[in-house]
């Protein structure tokens, strides 16, 4: 900033030079050469009055019109020639260079936008601290607000401007973007760490991640090579099987999925936090697996049948879940294939959802769905952790979690933990 401040510093100089310079010093002028030149042209244009007249016939005398004329010339040449000049006191210069101040900072201050600029150089000397308290030991207790994720991607492409060959700021732009479900930005900058550094496991697992969630041709089986590879080299490592079975379960490949969470199991132990949402996967993509009843019943439409084969949940239970109708605007257009994605989110509206559920596009409706901690996204945020929130129901036509432009949806309005509220799908992205 001081830089800048110094650059407005000479322009306003500049500008003040263009105004001071010539009223200070004025301009010199001669009156007397000016008065001689103005007798000069009369005499010469009534000479050739003269001349006209006398051809003409009209003028008798001329010699001695022309020795009258010679005579008043020569009578109107002033005794003494001095050259004048205009200036002005330094001191009448004043306002003026306050006016040119004034208007130059203050149209700055009008239309510069210099609280933008000052939020983004305060986001620039925030950078570390906002770094620490997203991978810290500390992250899970002090979550970053959505303003603070946005001055840290600020930030870091500010970084990343002046320092693009850094993997590891690439890769923390990628994650930031993966958060903020920026699929594209996530991408870009998945792929920008990993040309950079394309042996780092962390990297290697970021795009993945990324070309997962990107939904392009030929993406996945990319993906799905860098996590062998990784598996490869390490296989504990619990996030690559993680990936894995994730993709596996949205490829329908509910036995491969099976495979890779128990197979977490067995590497995280049962005292693990994260053994509980394996647990509850797992019984996902074995009920996905079977078709159990309950969700015979949801494709069918019998809420009858439901009812039947839904597990009783006590008083205290209904009050850690929250129920939500879902209906179809008689606009909307249902793809051949796809799938119904029902999320619960903060009442604020923020992208990531807090729990979730995907059921099949066969689905009839309106369908009913109780959403509970069972359907949290992670463990260390549960649905049951929120007062109040949003249901939102998205249809998805291509099997990518990332929304895209034309997808079908509805969002509910604020609902208290333990209520019912309606959806309806009328809207598109």
């Amino acid at each position: 900033m001081t830089l800048f401040w110094i650059i407005t510093a000479v322009l306003v100089l500049i500008a003040i030079a263009f105004f001071a310079v010539p009223m200070l010093y004025g301009k010199e002028y001669d009156d007397v050469a000016s008065r001689d030149e103005l007798n000069k042209a009369f005499f010469k244009d009534r000479i050739h009055e003269l001349e006209h007249e006398s051809e003409e016939g009209l003028v008798e005398n001329r010699q001695e019109l022309v020795s009258e004329l010679q005579q008043s010339l020569l009578d109107d040449i002033p005794e003494s020639k001095e050259k004048k000049s205009t200036h002005v006191s330094a001191g009448m210069l004043l306002p003026g260079i306050i006016l040119i101040v004034g208007v130059s900072y203050g149209m700055y201050a009008s239309v510069g936008g210099i609280q933008k600029v000052e939020a983004w150089h305060d986001a620039v000397n925030r950078l570390p601290q906002l770094s620490q308290r997203l991978l810290g030991d500390n992250a899970a207790n002090e979550p970053l607000s959505d303003q603070d994720m946005s001055d840290l991607t600020l930030a870091l492409r500010t970084k990343l401007h002046d320092d693009g060959d850094d993997p590891m700021g690439w890769l923390l732009l990628g994650r930031i973007a993966m958060a903020n479900r920026d699929g594209e930005t996530a991408e870009m900058a998945m792929k920008k760490a990993y040309d950079l550094n394309p042996v780092d496991e962390d990297i290697q697992l970021g795009y993945a991640q990324s070309l997962m969630l990107s939904g392009k041709p030929g993406a996945s089986d990319m993906a799905r090579n860098l996590l062998r590879n990784v598996i490869k080299k390490d296989h504990t490592n619990v996030q690559a099987l993680s990936l894995l079975a994730f993709d596996a379960f949205e490829q329908n490949k509910f036995e491969q999925a099976i495979a890779y969470w128990t197979m977490m199991k067995k590497l995280i132990g049962p005292d693990d936090s994260r053994a509980p949402m394996l647990d509850r996967s797992i019984e996902r993509a074995q009920a996905r697996l079977n078709a159990d009843d309950k969700a015979k019943a949801l494709v069918n439409g019998s809420a009858a049948a439901a009812a039947e084969t839904a597990p009783k949940v006590s008083a205290e239970q209904a009050k850690q879940q929250i129920v939500a109708t879902i209906s179809l605007a008689p606009n909307v257009v249902m793809p051949k294939q796809g799938d119904i994605i029902v999320s619960v989110h903060s009442a604020d509206g923020a992208p990531m959802p807090i729990a979730a559920v995907k059921l099949p596009l066969t689905t009839s409706f309106p369908l009913t769905i109780t959403l509970t901690d069972k359907d949290s996204m992670m463990p260390q945020r549960k649905l049951s952790s929120l007062s109040e929130m949003i249901v939102r129901a998205r249809i998805d036509s291509d099997g990518n979690v990332m929304t895209k432009q034309g997808d079908w949806y509805g969002e509910s309005q604020k609902v208290m933990l333990g209520g019912d509220t309606k959806v309806l799908i009328n809207k598109q992205y």
